[in-house]
């Protein structure tokens, strides 16, 4: 395999990838350059699911060896909302900080729930419909007691890692993937692609 279709059209994700994969002796191709297609409907119950489902769709689409991933935030004090539906959460449209009032206005009715909270990314590699690879990497944190910070993006200012004493808003994008959940997901991915290619 020496070219791999990265399934998502979210920049701020694939600039993230890239990084992650930068010294992966592979070519990178993404939807960008490839005839657009409908995105599938995101019908899985879990990230698991989901990412086998976008990876084995855009597969069987491009013919191409396709790593496709489905990443959300967990709320233990909101029975695990945001989830698998992180972005779609409040309406499709919502803005990141109509969904961050929403996340306080149910800890304002129910102040006492936990605010442990993780971010969770599940990816899985398809080639020729069969998927031949897949994990999920996690980072575990807490809500902040209100967003902090400009950096990174979706629900980084809200999400607070204690070893830092900082939200992923506050930190560099190399320190957030260090320690996140796309980069222990993605270097997992890199090991296996140095691994099969060897």
């Amino acid at each position: 395999m020496t070219r791999l279709l990265v399934a998502t059209s979210n920049r701020d994700k694939l600039r993230e990838i890239r990084g992650v994969l930068a010294n992966v002796p592979i070519e990178l191709v993404t939807l960008a350059d490839l005839p657009a297609v409908l995105e599938p409907d995101e019908t899985g119950r879990t990230f698991q699911e989901n990412a086998r489902l976008k990876a084995s769709y855009y597969a069987r689409h491009s013919r191409l060896v396709t790593v496709a991933e489905d990443s959300g935030l967990v709320i233990d004090g909101l029975d695990g909302d945001p989830g698998v539906r992180s972005a779609r959460f409040v309406r499709p449209d919502a803005s990141y900080p109509e969904r961050f009032n929403e996340i306080y206005r149910r800890f304002q009715i129910n102040p006492d729930a936990s605010r442990g909270a993780r971010f969770v990314c599940a990816l899985a590699v398809v080639d020729d419909q069969q998927v031949v690879f897949e994990t999920t990497g996690t980072v575990e944190g807490e809500i902040a007691a209100e967003p902090r910070g400009t950096n990174g993006f979706g629900y980084d200012p809200i999400f607070y890692f204690p070893p830092y004493n900082s939200t992923f808003g506050e930190v560099s994008e190399e320190a957030k993937l260090r320690v996140a959940h796309r980069g222990h997901a993605f270097r997992q991915l890199a090991t296996w692609l140095r691994e099969r290619k060897g």
